[in-house]
């Protein structure tokens, strides 16, 4: 008899237990989580969020330079949903998240407010807007200030907080620009040619100016017309190198520099990889290498 009532009272005692540890499980609140779509909103929102319990994820991880044909996982998808808010570059850029957008919680455009330059129009889009907006550091800081105020209103008991980080990453971007401006100053020649539509924001933030871009895609490579003026343009204008973006096509590029004689250098676009701040600094490195 004794022996079943110690039995009894371990099975009693296990499930307190167990009714315990659901009820704490029940009782935790939901950790916030916000979900950012590319490189540059992604490092800016971490940023922002140090010393938060707040968990940034990144949708866009793959290493690409062009969203325009790029298609969500249903990983993807539930991350959106799930997500406090969806942090995203704006500018059009994300125009894959359109049917997903409509289950997010929150929506959070980094580009509003910045005035955009014109683009390259890709063919099947209506917008000819530039959305690269986070090549140039005042535009950059902008997105952090926007981000920043979204965030607090989100989070008010964190304002202080993000507040704080925005100091500090404005410091950054200060440091950033100076670092440019100072790499860049002395250089040769500040025009480029490029061959991704992409990197106007950033020339401008640095006092230099493409006198031609040249978008490739898919099935619409740089026709013999368009190649012969740029070799032309390379020797009338003693253009010392060509860019191309380091995850694009090189092919048009290589045939003008086999032409004239010019190196080829290749920029990063920041919109994927690992660290923003690094793959704007290869940047600067890379042309005052190349212009020299």
């Amino acid at each position: 008899m004794k022996t079943s009532w110690l039995l009894i009272m371990k099975k009693l005692t296990v499930l307190l237990i167990l009714f315990a540890v659901i009820l704490s499980g029940c009782s935790n609140p939901k950790s916030s989580q916000i979900a950012a779509t590319t490189l540059p909103v992604y490092t800016f929102i971490t940023e922002l969020c140090e010393g938060t319990d707040i968990s940034v994820s990144r949708l866009v991880t793959e290493n690409i330079s062009c969203l325009h044909d790029y298609t969500l996982q249903v990983s993807q998808m539930r991350a959106i949903e799930q997500a406090d808010a969806v942090v995203m570059n704006g500018a059009d850029l994300e125009e894959f998240l359109e049917d997903a957008l409509k289950n997010a919680n929150h929506i959070i455009d980094a580009s509003a407010d910045i005035p955009l330059r014109c683009g390259h129009q890709h063919e099947g889009h209506e917008h000819n807007h530039d959305p690269h907006i986070w090549l140039s550091t005042a535009n950059a800081k902008q997105m952090c200030m926007t981000i920043c105020a979204e965030l607090s209103s989100l989070y008010p008991k964190y304002a202080s907080q993000f507040e704080s980080n925005l100091q500090d990453l404005l410091k950054r971007l200060d440091d950033l620009q100076i670092y440019g401006e100072t790499a860049l100053q002395n250089v040769s020649c500040r025009e480029l040619i490029t061959f991704h539509d992409g990197f106007s924001y950033f020339a401008e933030s640095f006092g230099l100016e493409i006198i031609k871009a040249i978008e490739e895609e898919s099935g619409s490579e740089a026709s013999a017309m368009e190649l012969i003026e740029l070799i032309d343009l390379v020797e009338t204008r003693n253009i010392p190198a060509i860019f191309t973006e380091k995850n694009g096509s090189t092919a048009a590029a290589e045939i003008v520099a086999n032409e004239t004689g010019v190196q080829v250098f290749a920029l990063d676009m920041a919109i994927s990889g690992n660290d923003y701040f690094d793959a704007m600094r290869h940047n600067v490195d890379t042309l005052k290498e190349a212009l020299e």
